[in-house]
């Protein structure tokens, strides 16, 4: 079917936009693939250094002309989701060595994991441990002796680091490697009501623990549809994963041919075969396009809306808020995974999964089927899954209808005619809404505003009593300049108990909430940030505001709050401890939230 007019409009809108920046990368990545095979280049003594500790694989460096291939980990045993890349490096060399290749982890990079820093002082350092990753990435490929690389990545930073990563060195191919998702364990809704009742007081510390031990049990992602799950639907969507690899779960048969597979093909699109596809080629702007409307498809993550301007940038590709905007008005929503719904994303995956989702969104023209992906010429083949056939894997036709309507649905019967994000435009500034668990009378909200410089003490406020009748909780200050622009998630379950007594309630921050952002209404990432004096640093307490997602507005509804004097707030204890000391030359330099917060000057 003909790509929709509409999403046509839109990718030839970012392509005159980029033209100039996409160029100029373009002519660079062109460049370094004229120099041919990197490791020839070296001299005898770099190259002896680089080969030195390859075991079986040495002669084989030393004097064969067979692809070598780079591996970039994020490999560490604190997080979950990748805990499973321990073992993954051996199984990619295996895999190397039996099509004459090799394969060297080329270096590491950091992984943090937001679920463990949510309210604390580390939070500030995990957005900008997404530009961190990208520059360990570009150091561990910097010795420039690959073929060919791949990226071991899950979670809410990595993966666009690395995906930038990836991108300055976008002449050679690619294949991100997912670990997947951990077996189902207790229901997101149940821990979702224990958690607001440990926040009410109702229940003790030792019935929250048991919960949040029974949903996080085992290896693998956490099983919400939230940034890091987001992550692997979009690896899907713009071509760098394997067909069917991103939800298939660790330490499993299945887990370990996918693995295996990556490292064949990643070779085998090498400049030193036939079929040479980099990096460079694949993340074009139809690709990205693609993974707005995958975004928008599933409800993923807000944190998207930032990462994916980041990404694109280092490509020389220029999305704006607008772009997401267009998208969202376009493309219905087909899933319903928690926070969107009860199911996780391993119903999700039996319900059909992304081979049906794709397949949806293929034959209603609202997706670009020509782009160039690490399985070959065209998104089609995104409509596979993988099949063990007698211990091979082999790629059959996904299944044609939803196995579970209330999880997927088709596109002539969606949850949502519109996308699971809005943007908002006002008098406050700029911001995004996530609107796919909003329930419609939740909406519109318009009250007084009570306004907190720290979710700390937003939440003292709420212990004391303090917010009572309907409220728009403004949290400011919490911008990348400001502190990193931390996520606040631990608001969540304080909002949740002041909407479920029949209070109207809504948050409004520069700062950001998780990819889990549920039924409470949050304006979030408002631009500008309070610290660079934007129209969220003049609200008082009191001051009405109006946060309207149906028509896109964020408004003051109050008179004369511009022409009082800003707000300041002392950020000095944001400064110094948990490492935030080493991050302050990333405050000074970073962009704003609506130019995808990165310190690299694009």
């Amino acid at each position: 079917m003909a790509v929709h007019s509409k999403l046509q409009d839109i990718t030839n809108r970012v392509i005159e936009r980029s033209s100039e920046s996409r160029s100029t990368y373009l002519s660079r990545m062109r460049a370094a693939q004229s120099k041919g095979p990197s490791r020839a280049h070296l001299s005898c003594s770099g190259q002896a250094h680089a080969y030195a500790a390859a075991g079986p694989d040495q002669d084989t460096l030393a004097t064969g002309s067979n692809g070598n291939l780079g591996i970039v980990t994020a490999y560490n045993d604190m997080l979950s989701a990748h805990q499973p890349f321990e073992r993954f490096p051996e199984v990619l060399r295996k895999a190397a060595r039996s099509v004459g290749g090799t394969a060297q982890v080329a270096g590491g990079v950091p992984a943090m994991c937001d679920g463990v820093t949510q309210g604390e002082a580390g939070m500030e350092l995990s957005l900008f441990s997404r530009d961190v990753i990208a520059m360990a990435a570009g150091v561990a490929l910097s010795h420039n002796v690959f073929d060919a690389a791949v990226f071991l990545g899950v979670c809410d930073k990595i993966v666009p680091g690395l995906v930038i990563g990836a991108q300055t060195f976008g002449h050679l191919p690619a294949v991100f490697v997912p670990a997947g998702p951990m077996t189902s364990g207790l229901e997101n809704d149940e821990k979702a009501k224990i958690r607001q009742q440990f926040a009410a007081g109702e229940v003790g510390r030792d019935k929250l623990m048991a919960a949040e031990m029974a949903a996080y049990h085992g290896p693998g992602t956490c099983t919400f549809f939230g940034t890091a799950n987001t992550n692997q639907m979009l690896m899907e969507f713009m071509g760098l994963h394997l067909p069917g690899s991103s939800f298939v779960t660790p330490n499993t048969e299945m887990r370990e041919a996918l693995t295996a597979e990556a490292a064949r093909r990643a070779l085998s699109l090498s400049a030193l075969g036939n079929s040479y596809t980099p990096v460079c080629d694949i993340l074009d702007e139809k690709a990205f396009v693609n993974g707005m409307v995958g975004l928008m498809a599933t409800g993923g993550s807000t944190n998207l809306l930032i990462h994916l301007v980041a990404m694109a940038r280092a490509g020389g590709i220029i999305l704006t808020p607008e772009d997401f905007s267009d998208v969202s008005d376009l493309v219905p929503l087909l899933a319903r995974v928690y926070p969107n719904g009860l199911a996780d994303v391993n119903h999700f995956h039996a319900a059909g999964g992304l081979s049906y989702l794709i397949g949806q969104l293929l034959n209603g023209g609202l997706l670009h089927p020509d782009t160039k992906t690490v399985a070959g010429e065209g998104l089609e083949h995104y409509t596979q899954e993988p099949f063990l056939q007698n211990g091979e894997l082999t790629w059959r036709p996904g299944t044609a209808q939803s196995l579970n309507p209330k999880i997927l649905s088709p596109l002539s019967e969606p949850f949502q005619k519109s996308g699971g994000l809005k943007r908002l435009k006002g008098s406050l500034g700029t911001g995004v809404i996530k609107v796919s668990a909003v329930a419609p009378e939740f909406h519109i909200i318009e009250a007084p505003a009570r306004v907190f410089h720290s979710q700390e003490d937003a939440k003292a406020a709420f212990k004391a009593g303090e917010l009572t009748g309907d409220v728009i909780v403004v949290v400011r200050f919490q911008g990348p300049k400001a502190n990193g622009m931390p996520e606040l998630h631990s608001l969540t379950p304080m909002l949740a108990i002041l909407q479920g007594r029949g209070q109207k309630v809504a948050l409004v921050t520069d700062g950001r909430m998780s990819g889990a952002s549920g039924k409470v209404p949050a304006a979030i990432h408002v631009c500008p940030e309070a610290l660079d004096g934007g129209p969220i640093a003049y609200v008082q307490d009191g001051d009405m505001v109006r946060l309207d997602a149906t028509t896109g507005r964020l408004d003051i509804l109050t008179e004369g709050v511009m022409e009082r004097a800003s707000a300041t707030a002392d950020l000095s204890d944001n400064e110094h401890g948990t490492g935030r000391e080493l991050f302050a030359p990333f405050r000074a330099a970073v962009g704003a939230a609506d130019n995808g917060a990165a310190v690299f000057g694009w």
